[in-house]
């Protein structure tokens, strides 16, 4: 009896020592990065470019898109995205040209840019000259007169009547929905986006609506991609779900709507202030932003760059460019252009002399040496710098290994006298654009024009 007893207390004295053992193991407790994919060692402080090749030349192809690449280079774009490539449908198309996101055959090249050879041509003088390429992909859905519609009809949605429909809710009327609980289906959207990195040594995609499509089918398609070759895949969305196996960044939609609100729509700054807050507080630090003024939908639907930001236009590009984040340039922005580009027909981008090249040059320039502003990661945490003009003034500091950056903008049309609080941003720095020194200490005064911006720069 005594024995038992003895057991029983020299048990309960093993488990509870056991217990306060446990109790400082902490492996359970560890964070783990919510991004589990690699990006491409190339991307981290990367530029992109998306290339309307329809509208980027007279001729409208490959072949005369490449003049444009040295250009695009000595401007400080790293990442060449390619608007789709595919034949385009002819049933219900709109317009005299058609919509590149009407695809009728996956294998194909639009014989209105020139033919396949052409396109590899392309990528590997872009490769040639230190640049990658991407290239658009529209997996959600096909033309009405893709022979899929005829060969697998039951790849595709349907009504409630069993008939072809556009994506549910849209009025796209020259395409129709794929269903994406085909196996079959996944599988051959799957080999078809393989392809054309082998046949072409193309270096990712971006990929159109990708939020309309189930998640794990783009983790699959990475899975089996990266097999080939390291690969940037971009998403038309903006959700973090899609960062973690599949995509390498996507869409800030979000800044450019309140960027919008602040310019044009006489909003305030505090939509920017709340997106850069909920950026720092909510989004996958490893995960990739694209962050524009400007893209082929904002283009099209929205009006010209410059009336969907007025006279703070220049300043949001500058805000797009250092806030965290990749940059976008769309076709003929450098250029200043200024009215909408048709979709569905031809119609040229002017090209000119204007001083937004220059401004690109010199941001992208600071982004390429200065690892503050590098991305995901790879650049540094925006730490804000509060101010006595909080309705007017955007300030925040970044810093990465021994490189720091400061930005100060007045993103109103009011003058500012603004006094940083700036005691942990102390210290000399460089007016990046006026090469004047500048020191910051606990208490700085600023007078700041309209739509005026500061980049300031040192090392630690």
């Amino acid at each position: 009896m005594k024995k038992t007893l003895l057991l029983i207390v020299f048990s309960l004295l093993f488990t509870q020592c056991k217990k306060a053992a446990d109790s400082n193991d902490l492996s359970a407790y560890q964070p783990h990065p919510f991004v589990e994919l690699k990006h491409p060692e190339w991307s981290k402080n990367a530029t992109i470019y998306e290339v309307n090749v329809r509208q980027f030349t007279p001729e409208g192809t490959f072949k005369a898109f490449e003049r444009h690449l040295p250009r695009l280079k000595a401007m400080g774009i790293d990442i060449i995205w390619l608007m789709p490539i595919n034949p385009i449908g002819i049933e219900k198309r709109k317009g005299t040209l058609g919509s590149e996101y009407s695809v009728r055959d996956y294998y194909g090249v639009n014989p209105e840019f020139g033919t396949k050879e052409d396109l590899k041509a392309l990528v590997k003088k872009i490769h040639n000259i230190g640049m990658h390429v991407i290239v658009d992909w529209v997996a959600n859905h096909s033309s009405w007169d893709n022979p899929l519609t005829k060969q697998h009809p039951d790849w595709y949605s349907k009504t409630p009547e069993g008939n072809f429909q556009p994506t549910p809710w849209y009025d796209w009327g020259d395409i129709i929905d794929f269903d994406y609980n085909k196996p079959e289906l996944r599988k051959y959207m799957t080999e078809a986006l393989v392809y054309w990195v082998k046949e072409t040594d193309i270096d990712g995609y971006r990929c159109d609506v990708a939020g309309f499509i189930p998640v794990d089918f783009w983790e699959q398609v990475r899975l089996e991609l990266d097999q080939v070759k390291p690969v940037f895949m971009l998403a038309e969305w903006e959700s973090r779900d899609l960062h973690k196996k599949a995509f390498d960044m996507t869409y800030s939609w979000s800044l450019w709507d309140k960027m919008k609100d602040a310019t044009t729509n006489h909003k305030g700054i505090g939509g920017v202030i709340e997106y850069l807050a909920h950026d720092e507080s909510t989004f996958p630090k490893e995960a990739y932003r694209m962050t524009f003024t400007d893209n082929h939908d904002k283009n099209s639907w929205e009006g010209t760059p410059f009336s969907n930001f007025g006279e703070g236009l220049e300043a949001s590009i500058v805000l797009a460019a250092t806030v965290n984040g990749m940059p976008l340039v769309y076709s003929g922005q450098e250029a200043g252009l200024n009215r909408s580009l048709k979709f569905f027909d031809k119609d040229v981008i002017v090209w000119k002399k204007h001083p937004f090249e220059a401004l690109y040059t010199k941001l992208f320039t600071l982004k390429h040496q200065n690892k503050a502003l590098w991305n995901g990661s790879y650049g540094g945490e925006m730490i804000r710098i509060f101010n006595d003009k909080p309705n007017q003034v955007i300030s925040f500091s970044r810093t990465k290994a021994n490189d720091k950056v400061v930005l100060v903008m007045n993103y109103s049309d009011q003058t500012a006298k603004v006094t940083l609080h700036s005691k942990y941003q102390k210290g000399s720095y460089t007016d990046y654009f006026s090469n004047q020194k500048t020191d910051l200490g606990e208490e700085t005064a600023m007078d700041l024009e309209p739509w005026s911006y500061k980049i300031l720069v040192s090392k630690k």
